[in-house]
C-alpha cells in the first residue's frame, strides 16, 4: 500500500503539472485544425480563380494541409513538454535516405511541377519529343502520356521533357503543308500555278490567311519542281495534308 500511495502521489503531481498543458494543447489542436480547414478552402478558391492545373492544384493543397498539420502537431507536443530533438534527428536522417533513394523520381517530380507551371505544352497539344510525335493525353507530376498517330501510348518521364528539346506543333494554332510536284517542261508554269491556286481555294481546310504560295524550287533538263505551301489549322493537320496531297495528284493528272 505504501508503494501504491507513492505512485498515486506522483501521478497526481504529474497531472497537476502536465494536465493544464494537455488541456491547452487539445484546445490549440482543435482551433488549429479548424483554421487549417478554413485556409484550405480559401486557397482552393484562389487556385481555381488563377486557373492552376488541376493536378498541380491538388498537389499544392495536399502539401499545404499536410505541412500545416505537421507543424500544428509539433507545436502541441512542445506545449505538452515533449522533447523534439530526437524526432527532428530521426526525421532529418529519414529525409536524407529517402532523397538519395528517390533522386531520379524526385527529379521527375520537380520537372512535372515546372511543366505544369510554365506550360510548354498542354493536354491536347501535338508535340514532337524524343523522336515521338503525338497528342498529349495527360500531364502527371512524374510523367507525361502521349498518344501517337498510330495509337501507341508513349510515357515520357518529365525530366526528359524538361531537359530536352520539345517541338510544340499546336502552339501557334496553324501549320504549313509543304508539297513538291515534278512537272514536265511541256506544261507552262502559269497554267500549273493557276490550277493549283484554284483547287486550294476550293478546299475548306486551307486557310486564306496566310495565303498559299506556289513557286518553282528546282529546274532540270526535262522537268521542274513546284513547291506548294498551304496553311491549315494545327488541329487535324495530318488529315488535311493527306487530302491536299491527293488533290495535288489529281491536279497533275488533269494538267497532263
Amino acid at each position: 500500500m505504501k508503494y501504491l500511495q507513492k505512485f498515486y502521489d506522483h501521478a497526481f503531481q504529474w497531472l497537476l503539472v502536465v494536465g493544464p498543458r494537455i488541456i491547452i494543447a487539445l484546445i490549440l489542436l482543435t482551433i488549429g485544425l479548424w483554421l487549417i480547414k478554413v485556409l484550405n478552402r480559401w486557397l482552393k478558391r484562389i487556385l481555381a480563380q488563377k486557373e492552376v492545373d488541376p493536378s498541380l492544384r491538388t498537389f499544392f493543397l495536399n502539401l499545404f494541409v499536410i505541412g500545416l498539420r505537421v507543424l500544428l502537431i509539433v507545436l502541441c507536443l512542445q506545449v505538452v513538454g515533449v522533447e523534439m530533438t530526437l524526432f527532428v534527428s530521426l526525421a532529418a536522417a529519414f529525409s536524407v535516405a529517402v532523397g538519395l533513394a528517390l533522386s531520379g523520381t524526385m527529379q521527375n517530380f520537380a520537372s512535372g511541377i515546372l511543366i505544369l507551371l510554365l506550360k510548354p505544352y498542354r493536354v491536347g497539344d501535338t508535340i514532337l519529343a524524343q523522336g515521338q510525335e503525338g497528342v498529349v493525353n495527360s500531364i502527371q507530376l512524374f510523367y507525361t502520356v502521349v498518344i501517337t498517330f498510330d495509337n501507341r501510348t508513349v510515357i515520357f518521364p518529365n525530366s526528359k521533357l524538361s531537359n530536352e528539346v520539345i517541338v510544340n506543333l499546336s502552339r501557334q494554332g496553324q501549320r504549313r503543308i509543304d508539297i513538291e510536284l515534278f512537272i514536265p517542261n511541256t506544261l507552262k508554269f502559269e497554267d500549273v500555278k493557276r490550277k493549283i491556286r484554284e483547287v486550294l481555294g476550293q478546299d475548306e481546310n486551307i486557310l486564306n490567311d496566310p495565303p498559299p504560295k506556289v513557286g518553282i524550287s528546282l529546274l532540270e533538263a526535262d522537268r521542274y519542281k513546284v513547291l506548294v505551301n498551304a496553311w491549315t489549322s494545327a488541329e487535324g493537320y495530318e488529315d488535311s495534308k493527306l487530302k491536299v496531297q491527293e488533290t495535288m495528284m489529281e491536279v497533275r493528272a488533269h494538267l497532263a
